[in-house]
């Protein structure tokens, strides 16, 4: 019985429309899409945002139209070489500005092909850079942007124009139900004005084309809006910043603003944002393969000069000068090429899609019950009275309104506001969230959120505050803590001054941080924190060799990544030797020493003992909550032949801690997690004590919690790993791939929901392979943020935990709205239908039901739908994969709300004239009036109960949500205005105060049966006590 009932709804909607949430494959839309058939009202309301079903994800489109671009790039050379070589055109205002070369030719040369014919010509990068009037050191001038812009391009890519407001008014027209409707009441309105004359002949077709007006108004408005909403994330999406040089002034400027003729700087995890040419940089590799379709990395230097937009920095830094902007790159043009397809749908709006075909089959069948019932009692009772041979125009007329009521029970009971409802909450929620410094880049990550059960977070400036300071240093085994500069003072007379003048030089020469001058004339340090810090401690110790030590000329660089762990440089002194100097994760430097600086600045073997005491230092430091770095040198007589810089046999200088202090509220945030069921990994690149001691300062690291470092999960077997994953909860000194080997195991052997920060280029994989990817904003790279669902703009956890309330009150606010819908649906199909059967007429007419439509589509969703998150929601364990989207709770509360109403509305349709002694001849309207208002405040109270499912207060919050309150109370004065003022087009009459009082309360008896149903026990489905090993995490007591 229990497998019956399930396969009823659960196993339908897991069979048909259930889709993953990232990354649906095309089959999965196709099927969906099937599934819903025929029962859509509005196909082009409902599927208008969603991308096609055999659409291609971007890697595949990419790749494509990648090869395509070759192939026209390849056709074009070919008859440009018949042709002869083309002449460009210089224009009068160039000439006048002092350019010496055309937006065209320039675009020429870094296009696809890489025109170096053209590039040799001009005098390649210096006779380039004159012809556009760029410095290659100082950049442009501020004051030329505006004249570069108007002659060579702004960098944007051309744009639909936005949709107008008539566009979603013409879309909401196309429901197929309202147009039927639109017919019928043309009809009408000619049959009753030849029949009955003007003005009485017209009010019925009227009312109901007025009623379609309104209907169409109110739905288009809310689509617009969300629309604008969308519309203005998709802006932020695309706030993206570059490092420039301008005015000799390195500063951060949208890449929107970028202009020919910029020098923009390159880093790790950067995405090109025009196309330009290399001037210098070291260990520049780029990723083309989003051109070109190639996934060979290319090597960019002197040689081979060519960048462009699109690509991403796989290693290496480098500036290069900006020659394209916008529409005349490459890429550029291939995303003009690529149509905007809409978004992938949610699992939820596809889930809810599935409960409006279910119920939209039921009320298809329900409307033609009703129509031929009513039909057949009309044709009996007229052959029985005036024979069937004997017609009117008021049988025609009859026959029509017959008709138009079953249209409407049709457009009642096909739920179009299900899925739209979803769209709703989460484009709300979006708006929220970005307001709370967290960008939803993916609809289905906000919805996918509420049901994470992991976060595997990074600890640098996300459970920390990232501004970093050199605490404690270690050198010529004196350890000094150097927080104030009386400090620096007695770190000088402990140590040689040859010591401190290697370490100084080791600091200014091998660092990715640099000093810039702001536009106030202040100097500050532009780098990571951890770069700013040592930079900054430099500074102090003796700042006066910045300039001298930063005009050495650096051979090689090989930039700091999160796999290497280090960073070197190899340079030549003044003196012609060379010197390598190398700093990093501590336990890695060490590794590559053999000696290290004595109090007397003189090279030491590093023996055994000595390498234990250096460790033992590095762990004291860490214990302390620091992260630990060291910095070595290496002196060289040569340039190895593999021109490589020497992995071994370096000579330790010093070793630093430096504190990241824990940001406020991350202990309480983690708490909430905890409490919520969530679980939090730390998952860091530092030092395990270090590591170990921020998760015991965050709660995260607990008595029965391990701490491992990311190497162990190599060697471990299935079973190994099977037993260890639950305990985990720090993995330290972790590689990217540890991260995804983490993600990847909890996902598949625990069924866990996970969420995984990651700010690096090599975060992508496990960014991907995760529930939903959280990209830190400032910290991250252009790749991780590419790669996420979610960036966290501010970096900070509890930003993450703020999410997840969102997640879960977008979750159960579509769960109210649907109890909500449910029950209206199932009472106004059964009451249209009994009455039908028993008295031959429906008791709400199509003017009605058009209204109560719209109270339980849009205005019903607006109210529920837009419901902000409460403390109660993280006390709840998160939904678990698999699990049923309308619970038994909400089946309780729609079915024991469902029956009082039919109670209600049925006493009063069969018995309500005699039990309230109605008589005269508007005796039939006005119990009709009372049953459509009785009708309404059931409702309107209903949806007061919807907003609390298993709490007894449903009055919470209520006075904060104004938007709720607005609905009801608009609800309310409209039901007064149709029933006191609108008779003629609602076919009502005027109530007396007795019977509102009766409507209302009638009404807010709901609310008592509502308290009545929650103390009502509902037995929960057991499936596994401990799911995969784990204990189920008990809900919280019920509280009032």
């Amino acid at each position: 019985m229990e497998g019956s009932r399930s396969w009823s709804i659960d196993s339908y909607l897991n069979e048909h429309f259930d889709i993953p949430a990232k990354n649906p494959p095309g089959e999965a839309r196709l099927r969906w899409r099937r599934a819903v058939g025929l029962v859509v009202r509005n196909r082009r309301r409902r599927f208008r945002m969603f991308s096609g079903p055999h659409a291609l994800d971007d890697a595949q489109r990419r790749k494509i139209l990648g090869k395509v671009q070759v192939v026209i790039n390849v056709h074009k050379a070919a008859l440009q070489f018949i042709d002869g070589v083309r002449r460009y055109h210089l224009s009068q205002e160039l000439i006048e500005e002092g350019f010496c070369i055309s937006p065209d030719e320039l675009a020429a040369i870094t296009g696809i092909r890489e025109n170096s014919t053209i590039f040799k010509t001009h005098g390649g990068i210096s006779g380039i850079s004159r012809k556009i009037k760029a410095s290659l050191e100082d950049g442009v001038k501020e004051t030329e942007v505006a004249t570069r812009q108007k002659l060579y391009g702004t960098n944007k890519h051309v744009e639909k124009p936005p949709r107008s407001f008539w566009m979603f008014v013409w879309d909401a027209l196309h429901d197929l139900t309202l147009i039927i409707l639109i017919v019928c009441a043309v009809v009408s309105l000619v049959v009753g004005l030849a029949t009955e004359g003007w003005p009485k002949g017209m009010y019925d077709g009227l009312g109901i084309i007025l009623s379609i007006l309104l209907v169409v108004l109110v739905t288009a408005s809310s689509d617009y809006k969300q629309s604008r909403k969308f519309m203005e994330l998709d802006r932020e999406k695309q706030k993206i910043y570059a490092l420039v040089t301008r005015d000799r002034k390195t500063k951060k400027v949208l890449i929107h603003d970028l202009v020919v003729g910029d020098i923009l700087h390159l880093s790790i995890g950067d995405v090109v944002p025009a196309d330009g040419l290399f001037i210098s940089g070291y260990c520049l590799v780029i990723d083309e393969s989003s051109l070109s379709g190639e996934s060979e990395p290319v090597h960019v230097s002197e040689e081979r000069p060519f960048l462009h937009a699109g690509s991403k920095v796989v290693d290496g830094t480098a500036r290069m000068l900006v020659t394209a902007v916008g529409m005349r790159t490459e890429w550029g043009k291939i995303m003009d090429t690529l149509n905007d397809d809409g978004v992938d749908e949610t699992p939820l709006q596809v889930k809810l899609n599935g409960v409006a075909t279910i119920i939209g089959q039921i009320g298809l069948v329900f409307a033609i019950l009703t129509f031929i019932v009513l039909l057949v009692r009309f044709l009996v009772d007229k052959g029985m009275h005036v024979g069937l041979l004997n017609w009117s125009a008021n049988d025609a007329l009859t026959i029509v309104n017959y008709f138009a009521i079953a249209v409407t029970i049709i457009v009642v009971a096909v739920p179009e506001g299900l899925p739209l409802a979803v769209t709703l909450s989460l484009a709300f929620a979006m708006q929220k969230l970005m307001n709370d410094k967290a960008l939803v880049r993916h609809l289905a990550a906000c919805e996918t959120m509420g049901s994470a059960s992991c976060i595997c977070t990074d600890k640098t400036g996300t459970l920390t505050t990232n501004h970093m300071i050199v605490n404690k240093v270690w050198i010529s085994d004196v350890s000094v803590s150097v927080s104030s500069g009386t400090n620096m003072n007695e770190l000088k007379s402990a140590t040689s001054e040859s010591a401190v003048e290697v370490l100084i030089q080791g600091i200014f020469v091998n660092t990715g941080s640099e000093i810039v001058k702001g536009d106030d004339g202040k100097k500050t340090i532009l780098g990571t924190p951890t770069e700013a810090a040592l930079l900054e401690f430099g500074l102090s110790l003796q700042g006066d060799l910045y300039s001298e030590y930063n005009k050495l000329a650096r051979i090689k660089v090989e930039p700091f990544n999160s796999v290497k762990k280090k960073m070197s440089v190899l340079i030549q002194l003044p003196n012609g030797d060379l010197r390598a100097f190398c700093k990093g994760a501590s336990e890695i430097i060490l590794g590559l020493c053999d000696t290290f600086l004595d109090t007397e600045g003189n090279i030491t073997p590093l023996s055994e003992m000595q390498k234990q005491n250096v460790l033992n230092i590095i762990n004291s430091f860490a214990s302390e909550a620091l992260r630990t770095l060291c910095i070595a040198f290496k002196d060289l007589n040569e340039i190895p032949d593999d021109q490589t810089i020497p992995e071994y046999g370096y000579t330790l200088i010093a070793l630093f801690g430096i504190k990241d202090p824990v940001r406020p509220g991350v202990r309480d945030a983690v708490m909430t997690c905890m409490a919520a069921g969530i679980k939090v990994r730390m998952v860091t690149g530092d030092n395990i004590n270090t590591a170990k001691a921020i998760a015991k300062e965050c709660g995260i690291l607990t008595e029965d919690g391990i701490a491992i470092e990311g190497r162990e999960l190599h060697d471990k077997s299935t079973d190994e790993l099977a037993e260890l994953l639950p305990k985990i909860q720090v993995m330290a000194r972790s590689l990217p791939m540890d991260k995804y080997k983490l993600v990847t195991g909890l996902k598949s052997m625990y069924q866990e929901v996970v969420a995984v920060t990651g700010d690096g280029t090599n975060d992508a994989p496990a960014l991907r392979e995760s529930d939903i990817g959280l990209a830190m904003g400032i910290a991250g790279t252009e790749v991780a943020k590419e790669n996420a669902d979610v960036i966290i703009m501010d970096d900070n956890f509890s930003t993450i935990v703020n999410v997840a309330r969102w997640g879960r009150a977008v979750y159960l606010n579509i769960q109210k709205f649907v109890q909500f819908q449910l029950t209206v649906n199932i009472v106004a199909l059964i009451v249209n239908f009994a009455s039908a059967c028993i008295t031959g007429d429906a008791p709400l007419t199509a003017v009605q039901l058009l209204w109560v439509n719209m109270i339980m589509d849009t205005l019903g969703a607006l109210a529920l739908a837009t419901e902000p998150p409460n403390d109660e929601m993280m006390k709840r364990p998160p939904v678990r994969r698999g699990q049923s989207f309308i619970t038994r709770v909400m089946w309780r509360n729609i079915l024991g709300q469902g029956l009082y109403q039919l109670l209600v509305l049925g006493t009063l349709t069969f018995a309500g004239k005699k039990l309230l002694n109605i008589e005269g001849p508007n005796a039939d309207r006005t119990i009709n009036t009372l049953i459509f208002n009785s009708f309404v405040f059931c409702q309107v109270f209903n949806e007061i109960n919807s907003r609390e499912m298993e709490k007894i207060n449903v009055f919470r919050g209520i006075l904060k949500n104004w938007i709720f309150i607005s609905i009801l109370t608009a609800t309310a004065i409209f039901q007064v205005i149709i029933v006191e003022f609108l008779g003629t087009f609602a076919n009502t009459v005027p109530l007396s105060w007795e019977l509102w009082l009766l409507s209302v309360v009638l009404g807010s008896v709901g609310m008592i049966i509502s308290v009545i149903l929650k103390c009502i026990p509902v037995e929960c489905r057991k499936t596994d006590v401990k799911p995969h090993g784990y204990e189920l995490i008990p809900e919280a007591p019920e509280t009032v």
